[in-house]
């Protein structure tokens, strides 16, 4: 086992016993089930724990969630409450209705850096009237790959001078509002085909196409002031051939700490893990081994609260940090280096609460979701009037996504007509019937209806592409609403690309089907 700290000495030479172990758990990003806070969770904060980490799982309204927000600092005002918050395809406080707000992919179409600050000091005034003060966003990876089946619409777009100014004006809305912007996934996740969540990504570009692609939003984005990056689980062989970025400390120490003069980006603010528990670290180095690796190689906080939640987590990490202390495997100044940065964030964001001063403004999602909208024709499209018909050919969703999030056309479109039904296709009910036998299924319901496809990311799927096929040869006339990347050329009488999924872009997906505004509080 390699020794990070290089001498006896420095082991017996370690704090007490008691700061060791606060520091340790200052270094901690946990996650815990149910909306309200666990004794053991309210406990470890007592003892040092400065940071938590909120998923869907743990927001049911506003209120429920400003009343959780102030338990916990009840028990430690420094803290930072963090979640990840993206809008558009990844949201946490709208997970179970679908977000008010566009994701990236529709920011970047539009191209309106005033509209993307807009967004981001919206979004992050609602999160900060919840007590949140550090939101695991914005994605700055370029989607240098179009077969990436976990970036995509999370990313503003494929320019890495577009993404870097979108990002740019997200996070200084962000931030406007009184949180702290994470931005995410150091040193870019985009150029990559497989997703870390389940295996390691390996990115073979040079180092020469990492610094004019991917490491322009992230420049872009340290320039901005973001008060937090997180790193990715990706193995660049041009940066470092053995370790993920997570666990690099050329990537952590060498590139992204680096003064500019020196080749860096010159960041001095918190380094945050990706999901410590996902597969592309903890398959490798197992959990304990590879936060200890992170911490090394330069990381602050080590997010571990998606997939493994409850005590037991943070007592195994604490603990596993502990030991490599006193073993001599990790710096006691590293760690200490560490903990001081969580709690500096934590000290400086802790008026999270008032918005800042941000005056709200409750339409921006759906005037961002309108005008990302793109409409193309094959002809004339007479708007639909009557009840519809909508065949949504769904994919199975990323963990990021999460499948409790709804999606689809079919309740915007049901609120202007009453009477639409819709019908969801997989992969698997594709591959039984076969994409002829499929759509014959779908037309014998749907009658004389109109009717409606929904894809999303149909370019990745050929299984979508083959039952759309089917189904424009046997309906002509049918609307498709593409709600992923439009990478494949538009099809149908009227093709709409909505760049993301979000309830906003259903809704102004729905508007311009049936040429009707959805009356909503929204605008």
């Amino acid at each position: 086992m390699t020794s990070f700290a290089g001498s006896a000495a420095s082991a017996r030479s370690v704090r007490p016993a008691d700061t060791l172990t606060r520091d340790a758990l200052a270094v901690l990003q946990p996650g815990f089930t149910g909306t309200t806070a666990p004794d053991w969770l309210l406990r470890r904060l007592g003892e040092g724990l400065t940071s938590v980490g909120l998923f869907g799982r743990n927001v049911a309204d506003p209120a429920q969630l400003a009343a959780l927000t102030a338990r916990l600092r009840a028990e430690q005002e420094d803290l930072l409450v963090a979640i990840d918050e993206e809008g558009g395809d990844v949201t946490r406080l709208e997970v179970r209705g679908g977000s008010s707000f566009p994701g990236n992919h529709a920011l970047g179409a539009v191209d309106d850096p005033a509209l993307t600050r807009a967004v981001a000091r919206e979004l992050g005034r609602r999160l900060a009237d919840c007590g949140i003060n550090l939101n695991w966003a914005p994605s700055a990876d370029v989607n240098s790959d179009p077969a990436n089946p976990v970036i995509g619409v999370r990313s503003f777009g494929a320019d890495p001078h577009l993404v870097a100014r979108h990002t740019t004006a997200y996070v200084e809305g962000l931030q406007s509002a009184g949180v702290a912007a994470c931005t995410k996934h150091f040193p870019g996740h985009g150029d990559t085909a497989v997703d870390s969540h389940h295996d390691l990504p390996r990115v073979t570009v040079g180092l020469d196409t990492l610094r004019t692609r991917e490491l322009v939003p992230f420049r872009a984005a340290v320039a901005a002031g973001t008060r937090a990056v997180m790193s990715a689980h990706i193995l660049l062989p041009a940066l470092d051939p053995d370790r993920p970025a997570t666990l690099s400390p050329a990537a952590l120490h060498g590139l992204l700490r680096a003064p500019v003069a020196e080749g860096g980006l010159g960041f001095d603010g918190l380094i945050v893990t990706d999901g410590m528990e996902m597969r592309a670290v903890s398959a490798a180095y197992g959990l304990e081994r590879g936060s200890v690796l992170a911490l090394a190689a330069g990381a602050d906080a080590l997010c571990v609260g998606g997939g493994l939640a409850g005590e037991d987590t943070v007592l195994r990490l604490r603990d596993a940090l502990v030991r490599a202390v006193r073993d001599g495997e990790l710096p006691e100044s590293r760690l200490a280096d560490a903990a001081a940065r969580v709690r500096a964030l934590a000290h400086r964001t802790r008026s999270a609460g008032a918005g800042e001063g941000a005056a709200p403004a409750p339409g921006i999602g759906l005037t961002a979701a309108r005008r990302a909208l793109r409409r193309t024709a094959e002809g004339p499209y007479e708007p639909l009037t009557a009840p519809a018909y909508v065949a949504a050919f769904t994919p199975l969703a990323n963990i990021a996504v999460g499948d409790e999030t709804p999606w689809g056309v079919a309740a915007e479109l049901a609120r202007l007509l009453p009477g639409t039904e819709a019908a969801t296709r997989t992969a698997d009910s594709a591959a039984a019937a076969g994409p002829a036998a499929l759509v014959d299924g779908l037309l014998a319901v749907a009658g004389d209806r109109r009717v409606v496809a929904v894809v999303r990311d149909v370019h990745r799927h050929p299984w979508m592409a083959d039952a759309l096929h089917a189904l424009l040869a046997a309906r002509p006339g049918t609307a498709v609403v593409e709600m992923g990347v439009p990478q494949a050329p538009p099809r149908g009488a009227l093709h709409l690309a909505t760049h993301g999924a979000a309830r906003v872009c259903a809704q102004a997906a729905a508007e311009a089907l049936t040429g009707r505004r959805i009356p909503t509080a929204e605008g």
